[in-house]
């Protein structure tokens, strides 16, 4: 009973034949090759419009390197105040914006609350030099609680960031069970709502090592193959990422494994709500699910065999926790099973 995360989770069989089919030969290395034309024309299709795609190896370069091409001397990036880049990548946007600092913003359920944006934002007047210059904003999506931003969300969001002259940011490490829940196109989740840079997670969803960041107006990115060439994450052999992509969006794969971990999370979701030891903490909307125990029962569940990890409650739910409980992330993927699930559910009584 695997809940820890769905970066726990392998890969899928058909990433992993790909990859194993594109390792005899030769081929043109740095992205010359053939099939990362091939995948870049696939992203292209997929977003509906002409986009510039980098590989790289994870979701912290991704985001790093998506600040980096809109840096600023001074530069401040918004953020939630829980966001993964500013609580989870050691200060890895900073580094590779060499300084540019993430100013947090709050927000219920894991979102950006737009007037919370507005007030942070105003504390950077233009030409006041000592306190630097707003560069970005970025949203997370699906977020780390596992909620989701909806298209007129993401579009209050734009808004703000268009009539202060900002980019648009957002971190899809769980992109795909976003789109899937949310029943949306890659478009209409991104740049029909404002979106110029995204971070194009596809580890978490069944491949081996396979993140892109993908600009919207390609004119964004003039300066970022010699930005990732620095940052160390121009691969040689970039068509074990390009196979692996290949693979990721055939015949809607990804979308599909997407939609089964979203499953699993809703199935587990349905159990907590009617279990008489636990009780869920808010309603998940992708495949995290957060769910409140006493902690005797979380001892009781580790030695059966169940694999978690314990959540610090997010700053803007005080009092969510009672003496002695404890809250509980809970991933699913693409390779839980339905009877990991039951199971689980099962010892919650």
């Amino acid at each position: 009973m695997i809940f820890a995360s769905d970066n726990w989770a392998g890969a899928h069989p058909a990433i992993t034949r790909r990859l194993s089919d594109e390792a005899a030969g030769f081929s043109v290395p740095y992205g010359a090759s053939e099939l990362d034309h091939v995948v870049e024309k696939k992203f292209n299709e997929l977003f509906e419009r002409e986009v510039a795609v980098f590989f790289v190896a994870t979701g912290t370069a991704a985001n790093s390197l998506a600040l980096a091409a809109v840096n600023r001397p001074g530069g401040v990036s918004f953020c939630h105040r829980e966001a993964h880049m500013i609580e989870d990548e050691c200060g890895a946007p900073e580094f590779f914006t060499h300084g540019a600092r993430l100013a947090p913003v709050d927000g219920e359920n894991g979102k950006i609350d737009p007037q919370s944006l507005k007030s942070e934002i105003y504390r950077f007047p233009p030409g006041f030099i000592h306190a630097g210059q707003p560069m970005a904003i970025s949203i997370t999506q699906a977020t780390e609680i596992g909620t989701l931003y909806h298209p007129d969300e993401i579009l209050a969001i734009s808004e703000i960031a268009k009539n202060n002259g900002l980019p648009l940011h957002m971190d899809g490490a769980r992109f795909a069970n976003a789109l899937v829940a949310l029943n949306l196109s890659p478009a209409e989740m991104t740049w029909k709502r404002g979106v110029d840079i995204v971070s194009f997670g596809a580890t978490k969803n069944g491949c081996w090592c396979a993140e892109a960041l993908v600009f919207m107006h390609p004119e964004m990115a003039a300066d970022l193959p010699f930005i990732r060439k620095r940052a160390a994450q121009l691969f040689s052999k970039t068509r074990f990422i390009a196979s692996q992509f290949d693979a990721y969006l055939n015949d809607n794969l990804w979308l599909d494994m997407a939609r089964h971990a979203n499953n699993m999370g809703q199935r587990l979701q349905n159990g907590i709500i009617t279990s008489k030891n636990a009780r869920l903490a808010w309603r998940a909307e992708a495949n995290e699910v957060f769910c409140i125990v006493d902690k005797e029962l979380e001892d009781q569940l580790r030695q059966k065999g169940a694999v978690f990890y314990a959540w610090n409650p997010p700053r803007s739910k005080p009092g969510l926790l009672g003496e002695n409980e404890i809250l509980l992330r809970l991933v699913t993927s693409f390779a839980t099973e339905e009877d990991e699930v039951d199971r689980f559910i099962d010892l919650l009584g």
